[in-house]
């Protein structure tokens, strides 16, 4: 298995994040996301966009967490997430993924919230949304909206989760 090294985005890593996002989805909605995204200074928080990079420090991987709220409180969106066709299921995306929680954590934040794979996401703690009473502001299967918290002994907000403008809903 192969240990990954991940670190925060920086500005010569830009090209390289959109190209892996690119590859990693079959349109280019979630590459101009990230961008936009990125753009937002109420919706980025920097060093919580980080890449996996190869031995060679080629960056393989990215996971972005950004800022939303649950009825007006801070939280965080995990999304996307992207790993170079080539390296999928090879423990790149886990690393940003981990990495990108681990962030957010040493800067006091707690609450995540990501709608992805339900197979996928609970390997990093996160639960059914709904549990800790959050809910989307669509309709969506409660499998795949999800949530956790970072520090378990501080509370979650409950309510509608609210995404920033990039994300269209």
């Amino acid at each position: 298995m192969t240990t990954w090294t991940t670190r925060p985005e920086t500005a010569e890593d830009i090209p390289a994040i959109r190209g892996i996002v690119l590859a990693a989805f079959p349109t280019p909605e979630e590459a101009d996301l990230v961008d936009a995204l990125r753009a937002d200074p109420r919706t980025w928080i920097d060093g919580l966009s980080v890449i996996t990079t190869a031995s060679d420090g080629t960056p393989v991987g990215h996971a972005l967490l950004t800022r939303c709220h649950v009825d007006g409180e801070p939280a965080l969106a995990l999304a996307p997430c992207a790993v170079l066709p080539s390296v999928q299921r090879t423990g790149a995306g886990s690393a940003a993924i981990r990495a990108a929680l681990d962030a957010a954590r040493a800067i006091g934040e707690n609450l995540v919230v990501v709608l992805g794979h339900a197979n996928y996401y609970p390997r990093f703690g996160f639960a059914p949304a709904s549990r800790f009473g959050i809910h989307a502001p669509f309709e969506v299967a409660d499998e795949f909206m999800m949530a956790m918290a970072l520090d378990d002994t501080r509370p979650v907000p409950t309510g509608t989760i609210r995404y920033p403008a990039a994300f269209g809903v």
